[in-house]
């Protein structure tokens, strides 16, 4: 496997002897891990970009773990989360669920509770790359089209008949189908199917 395909775990508690257990445990088993202290040295650090997942401790100085959730969810930088902590409750916990956290841990946790949860991390982590990496391929395709033949596919993924996206565009149908044949050979679409789902993985990336 290419290195950065490779595992890597991000360890963040304010508790170094926590740290260093949880980095022991996850390299006896093969996964590298890397370790902070708080979540301001975990912004502040260059990260490799790998399939992983965070391990991450609830209250800390500087900043807490669902602070950090938040921060991470809103610059769209979603690697899976496990929360951690010796003091969680229920409403803490459902907050940190409901933001998409892989699992809500206290401590002391079983060894392989936590590497369970770890390998749903890396797991779930992966297919949110594997879907990037087609978005990406969806989005350069998209930005092969013309003018006339965005608006074609919009209208197209909308359920539209020819006809009337010939009426709505003012253009004739011939056009219209030399579009949609053109969109679709670009979109890489061998169906009306595929290119409805390419539409609906790259819409939320395209502006309004």
């Amino acid at each position: 496997m290419p290195h950065q395909e490779q595992p890597l775990v991000l360890i963040v508690d304010d508790d170094k002897a926590v740290r260093d257990a949880l980095h022991e445990l996850l390299e006896s088993v093969g996964i590298d891990a890397v370790r902070y202290a708080s979540p301001r040295d975990l912004l502040a650090a260059d990260r490799e970009d790998r399939p992983g997942c965070l391990i991450l401790d609830v209250r800390m100085p500087g900043g807490s773990g669902l602070d950090l959730q938040h921060r991470l969810v809103s610059a769209r930088d979603a690697k899976p989360i496990i929360f951690l902590t010796g003091h969680g409750d229920i409403p803490m916990s459902v907050e940190a669920m409901k933001a998409g956290a892989v699992d809500f841990l206290t401590k002391p946790v079983r060894d392989q509770t936590l590497l369970d949860a770890v390998s749903t991390g890396i797991a779930r982590d992966r297919a949110r790359r594997a879907e990037r990496r087609v978005t990406d391929q969806l989005l350069d395709r998209h930005a092969s089209l013309t003018p006339r033949e965005r608006e074609v596919l919009r209208h197209v993924a909308r359920g539209r008949l020819n006809k009337q996206v010939a009426y709505d565009l003012a253009i004739s149908e011939v056009t219209v189908k030399l579009h949609r044949g053109n969109v679709m050979r670009k979109m890489d679409a061998a169906t009306i199917g595929e290119l409805i789902r390419a539409w609906e993985m790259i819409a939320p990336h395209l502006p309004a």
